[in-house]
């Protein structure tokens, strides 16, 4: 965290000192709210949730090092008094961002911010101090704790900006304004809660309406939402993408035999091939994406394509492949799930089986779509027959119901085998039955439905 006193704290909190807290302290590390996870020097953000209240681990924050807590009631130990622990939050990072004279680059979309967000880190470490959203720690609480964990040396920091209604996205604006600002696409994740995908790209839209005339915004221009919102800001426009306006742009793109794409790349008078180590064909968005962020705050070209040649997922649970053993292949893709990323998954799985493989597809229900819900599952399982994958297995409520049906009515050459679960503990005895040690076995759902858990255990055994 960039230095600042308690009495600082105090100040852009709103707050009180209590506990003995000296005003002179001088705060230097980031703030946590685990009281396993503090730093010395640091703040530890009391919380209260449903299992646990931080403020019952005030005592333990402060033996481990931390100068002091965020908190709404004194604690005995030296505190910063505030109404409201996560707006305390948010206000101190808007505090630390004013000091930060470093460059602020922000991604939103649908589908693909942590992806992105990992491939352009490495790109970015080449030669520059670079801090990050850490996993998709991209909300209300994540954000500002991002925030104050960059430096007065951190040249870059980079952040995710996650949205579930109007105004969520010009919140996190206005405590770090960026100065370049990536929106990768407009998809049907949160839909439940939006509406209509129109609502949800005016969410959005909120990203390149922060940035001023000086910024860069950094756009989808394969994505016809995406494109529409060039009209909202006084920022410059870096388009990437397959079209032939595209400033970043890949051409020639194909799947190698592991689903990774194989592309060129072309920006200005430069152009290289690129082989991606991550697998799936939506990563090569996401891979432009980060192309084109890393481009507009000046990184070389030819460093651009080695980064994206070795770079790799850092965050768990999105097609992670384990090849076994003895021969079974699993996609742990489970992290969370939308329409057009189950797509994508599914489309991965038949290139990895190909035509000697079978292929199991293991499919938990999708949340936050509303009224579209049942028909958004039964389209998932028309996909499932018509891709040809050899096994379906849903898990979950009544939407995998409906997915686990509409696969087998689509499913007219019978060549599909359809089976449904309620919950997750009964997947490894169902596949153990069913695999014959040469599949390639896809786990996708929602976070909630937790089958990451399942496939991290397939793949280890």
């Amino acid at each position: 965290m960039i230095p600042m006193t308690l009495a600082d704290v105090a100040l852009a909190t709103g707050g009180q000192l209590s506990g003995g807290a000296d005003p002179a302290q001088i705060v230097t590390a980031p703030t946590a709210f685990d009281s396993r996870t503090v730093e010395a020097g640091g703040l530890f953000a009391c919380l209260a949730g449903a299992r646990a209240d931080g403020h019952d681990y005030a005592d333990q924050a402060i033996e481990a090092g931390v100068v002091a807590v965020l908190a709404t009631r004194p604690t005995g130990v030296p505190a910063v008094l505030v109404d409201n622990v996560i707006v305390a939050l948010g206000d101190l990072a808007r505090a630390v961002a004013t000091r930060y004279t470093g460059t602020v680059l922000a991604i939103t979309g649908s589908a693909g911010k942590t992806s992105t967000k990992d491939l352009l880190v490495q790109i970015l470490e080449e030669d520059r101090s670079v801090v990050a959203t850490a996993r998709s720690f991209n909300n209300e609480l994540g954000f500002p704790t991002t925030v104050l964990r960059v430096r007065t040396d951190t040249d870059i920091l980079v952040l995710e900006m996650g949205a579930r209604g109007k105004g969520h996205i010009s919140h996190l604006a206005q405590i770090a304004r960026p100065s370049v600002g990536a929106v990768l696409g407009v998809g049907t994740a949160h839909l439940g809660e939006f509406g209509t995908k129109q609502a949800i790209a005016d969410a959005k839209r909120e990203l390149v309406e922060a940035l001023d005339a000086s910024g860069t915004a950094v756009l989808n221009g394969d994505d016809p939402f995406v494109r529409a919102m060039a009209e909202s800001t006084a920022a410059s426009i870096l388009w990437f993408g397959t079209t032939e306006d595209a400033d970043v742009r890949a051409s020639a793109v194909t799947l190698d035999e592991h689903a990774r794409a194989r592309f060129i790349l072309s920006y200005e008078n430069y152009s290289a091939p690129v082989h991606l180590r991550v697998v799936g064909e939506h990563h090569l968005t996401n891979a432009l994406a980060a192309a084109a962020l890393a481009l507009s705050v000046g990184v070389p070209f030819s460093v651009v394509v080695d980064g994206l040649k070795a770079a790799r997922l850092l965050s768990g649970s999105r097609m992670e492949v384990t090849d076994r053993a003895d021969g079974v292949t699993v996609i742990n893709d489970a992290f969370n799930a939308s329409p057009e990323s189950v797509s994508a998954a599914l489309r991965s799985l038949v290139v990895l089986a190909a035509a000697d493989r079978p292929s199991i597809a293991v499919l938990g229900e999708m949340r936050e779509l509303g009224d579209t819900a049942a028909e958004v599952h039964a389209e998932i399982g028309r996909q499932v027959a018509t891709l040809g994958i050899g096994q379906l297995i849903t898990v979950g409520g009544p939407n995998a119901v409906v997915m686990a049906e509409a696969a087998r009515a689509s499913n007219s050459a019978a060549l599909l085998h359809v089976a449904h679960v309620a919950k997750k503990d009964h997947l490894l005895p169902v596949l153990a039955r069913t695999m014959c040690g040469r599949d390639v076995v896809l786990f996708k759902g929602a976070n909630s439905a937790a089958l990451f858990e399942t496939a991290a255990t397939l793949a280890s055994i």
